[in-house]
């Protein structure tokens, strides 16, 4: 048995704040809908879904929020927070994402960076404390047309998803000033090539809309 307690989708909104991203299905677990809502910095992991052991994958997907996206805890079992106060939307919801449909196995390595999906570059990024904040430096290496175009279009890729900052041409910070190398890491591979994630990200958010209307509220 669960002890999440049966909410309508208006008293969650009450209790947790907005939806910050609906998952319609989570392949590990019946496909059931897990969304993520945020007040004042705080996100909180919810599901109307009351299958047997639907508490322990909440749990599960909290603790993979904790690890990927560097969150801690903030008070009840299923709400957390970044370090920094900050609620980091738009990367939050790569993060939510990245938690739920994928497995410890489909996790990256540690380190940041990948190749380049459109040339033999590889990309990397280093961080360090600079001038009163943590900086992320990107870097290509190897062989293409014209690198320096492409690390400006990933830099771009950095600027939108992560909703980072432009310190100079190559380096970027997110808009606290602290270190997200979670949250980095998440979004170096989509940072590559910005038409391809636009497109998946309306499908998604298609299919979230049509999740958000059988529950009976609206996702906007």
């Amino acid at each position: 048995m669960t002890t999440l307690e049966l909410l309508r989708p208006r008293d969650v909104i009450a209790r947790y704040g907005n939806c910050v991203e609906l998952v319609p299905m989570d392949p590990n677990f019946h496909d059931i809908s897990v969304g993520l809502y945020e007040r004042d910095g705080v996100a909180t992991v919810w599901t109307f879904s009351r299958r047997p052991g639907v508490e322990d994958r909440m749990r599960e997907i909290v603790e993979r929020l904790i690890l990927l996206g560097g969150m801690e805890r903030a008070g009840e079992w299923n709400r957390m927070r970044f370090p920094c106060g900050r609620i980091h939307t738009r990367p939050l919801k790569f993060l939510t994402v990245a938690a739920i449909e994928r497995t410890a196995e489909r996790d990256r390595p540690e380190e940041l960076r990948i190749k380049d999906s459109k040339s033999a570059l590889m990309i990397e990024m280093t961080g360090e404390q600079a001038d009163g904040r943590y900086v992320y430096r990107v870097s290509a290496t190897g062989e293409a047309k014209n690198p320096a175009l492409r690390l400006k279009a990933i830099i771009a890729g950095f600027l939108r998803y992560g909703e980072m900052e432009k310190i100079d041409e190559t380096t970027v910070s997110f808009n606290c000033g602290r270190r997200h190398d979670g949250l980095a890491r998440l979004i170096l591979p989509y940072s590559r090539n910005i038409s391809a994630v636009e497109d998946a990200l309306e499908a998604d958010a298609l299919r979230g809309q049509m999740t958000t209307s059988t529950l009976g509220f609206s996702s906007t």
